[in-house]
């Protein structure tokens, strides 16, 4: 009774993360990281009934559960080569793995929509967020350089083309 009460105590949350692929992930052996450090573990991989995406399972440590609001994020970290920029290299022996951006503060939550890039920026990162509009989208893409006075001041977070079409 004892073994079955601390194994029960001691388990941490279990959560659901939706992507559009399940690549380079693996049940038992995709690990959920922060900082390098593991955090929890992938248990399943399912195909979701419509068939457009994957519902991740995983279990993280009991000390993750007070991080799992509705603004934490997660993605899947493996070697990616854009715009010039090569990274999750570490990927490529060890394998990709899922990274969490962890918010504190917001609604408890164990349901998320996985960021199919990494984002630009976490909650850690300090600057300010700035949502520009334009006729035209150009060559702006995630992770472009944004300057002021030919100075890097800042990166491109996401970009949307909103062309209208006639009509």
């Amino acid at each position: 009774g004892w073994l079955i009460y601390k194994t029960i105590s001691e388990k941490g949350p279990e959560i659901s993360i939706v992507f559009e692929t399940a690549e380079d992930l693996e049940a038992g052996k995709t690990k959920i990281k922060y900082k390098n450090v593991e955090i929890g573990k992938v248990t399943d991989i399912v195909l979701n009934k419509d068939l457009k995406n994957i519902t991740v399972k995983a279990e993280l440590k009991p000390t993750a559960k007070q991080y799992l609001t509705d603004k934490t994020r997660f993605w899947v970290v493996r070697a990616r080569l854009r715009a010039g920029e090569i990274s999750g290299l570490g990927t490529l022996m060890g394998g990709a793995y899922i990274s969490i951006d962890p918010v504190p503060e917001g609604t408890p939550a164990t349901t998320f929509i996985g960021l199919e890039t990494p984002p630009v920026a976490t909650a850690e990162t300090e600057g300010y967020h700035f949502t520009l509009k334009s006729e035209k989208l150009g060559s702006l893409d995630s992770g472009s350089p944004v300057y002021f006075r030919q100075i890097e001041v800042g990166q491109v977070e996401s970009s949307a083309s909103g062309e209208r079409r006639g009509g």
